[in-house]
């Protein structure tokens, strides 16, 4: 997955906590209780990103999940109805996620976790399917794995080195 470095500090951010989970270490002396928190960061205008936090209490958790979040934010292509620009499946793990393109009108139609993701990262108009595992961890991760990897058409087209009418064509 590439990442390019995104800078935060101009973006107005909003957070939404996918999963509270309490977690617990044995060790010698009993049991060792924490939380992990999986906080998806977004700005609706196609910026987007995920982390996981632990801690003791709830509210560092999710503090800490948000700025791996904001470490790992990715910067994904719009196109003008709000949709993806071709349809992709995205994979992380043995979750899969399928992303179609949708006309004017539709919304967002996915699951829990996908839609998450889907609407801080500006989707107007996008069918998702999940696929495999149920996993909110890997799950979001996949959505997040398969939008990285979408390309504009003008990426596609330097890419192959034609213009974008014989693309299209």
């Amino acid at each position: 997955m590439k990442r390019s470095i995104i800078d935060t500090a101009n973006l107005e951010l909003e957070d939404k906590v996918v999963t509270i989970k309490r977690v617990t270490k044995v060790v010698k002396g009993g049991r060792n209780m924490r939380f992990s928190a999986l906080v998806v960061v977004g700005d609706k205008k196609g910026h987007v990103g995920a982390g996981l936090g632990k801690a003791a209490e709830i509210p560092e958790a999710i503090r800490k999940g948000k700025e791996a979040a904001m470490k790992h934010m990715i910067e994904l292509p719009l196109d003008e109805n709000g949709s993806v620009p071709h349809d992709y499946i995205g994979k992380f793990g043995s979750a899969t996620v399928l992303m179609k393109r949708s006309p004017e009108g539709t919304g967002i139609i996915a699951g829990g976790p996908v839609r998450n993701v889907l609407e801080l990262a500006g989707f107007k108009n996008i069918r998702t399917k999940s696929l495999g595992s149920n996993n909110k961890q890997n799950v979001v991760l996949a959505t997040i794995a398969g939008l990285s990897e979408l390309k504009t058409p003008e990426q596609v087209a330097a890419a192959r080195g034609i213009s974008i009418d014989e693309l299209k064509a």
